[in-house]
């Protein structure tokens, strides 16, 4: 089993049941203890749980998600000075990645250069064709919520692409374990490119200011 798919399955215990089981993991996904600890590791690391003796549980209360119309009706102006300033880090030729958060979706006006954008957003993707960009959207499961693409095929696609700058919406900020985001198959995308080397600027958006 891919690493992408054993880190669903661990986040998705925790959504549903707040807690997970080492020895759980290991008989459903019949890996090696070794292999669970080094997963349960790297997902604390990324501030997504915390490890307990025997698993892990989760660090904070997953929320429902507003939809992408509730979500842009709030800070509309914080937003906009926020989706200018970070544009404006964008120089010609880049290659970057906008997730489907809403401020990111303030961006799009604003991107006026010759660039290349990838992005797991359904709407951000139809804005940005609009404005004669070149785009590629990620593959995968539609969020009915804030119409994002995620799940296993998109982690995989997200890995054949280099990019220059990465643009991301997280939903708060924890003291101990960092950025925090309510999706957990949303995290395993924001896992991925907070760990990419290649990438010489990751700006980070908190778009709700929650603990």
């Amino acid at each position: 089993m891919l690493t992408e798919e054993r880190h669903s399955y661990i986040l998705k215990k925790l959504k549903e049941e707040g807690i997970v089981k080492s020895q759980d993991i290991i008989r459903e996904l019949n890996c090696s203890e070794s292999t669970v600890r080094r997963d349960l590791i790297l997902l604390e690391d990324a501030g997504h749980l915390k490890r307990i003796h025997g698993g892990a549980k989760r660090v904070y209360d997953l929320d429902e998600e507003l939809s992408v119309v509730e979500k842009s009706a709030k800070n509309v102006q914080e937003k906009t000075l926020i989706a200018r300033y970070a544009a404006s880090l964008i120089k010609e030729n880049d290659v970057i990645y906008l997730d489907a958060g809403t401020t990111t979706l303030a961006m799009i006006p604003f991107l006026n250069k010759n660039i290349t954008v990838v992005t797991n957003g359904v709407q951000h993707a139809s804005l940005l064709v609009d404005q004669q960009l070149r785009v590629y959207l990620l593959g995968g499961v539609v969020k009915n919520t804030t119409k994002a693409i995620v799940g296993v095929n998109s982690v995989s696609e997200l890995k054949k692409y280099r990019f220059t700058k990465a643009f991301l919406g997280i939903n708060g900020i924890d003291e101990e374990y960092g950025c925090t985001t309510p999706d957990p198959e949303e995290a395993l995308l924001n896992i991925l490119l907070y760990s990419n080397p290649q990438i010489h600027m990751c700006l980070v958006i908190i778009q709700n200011g929650e603990r």
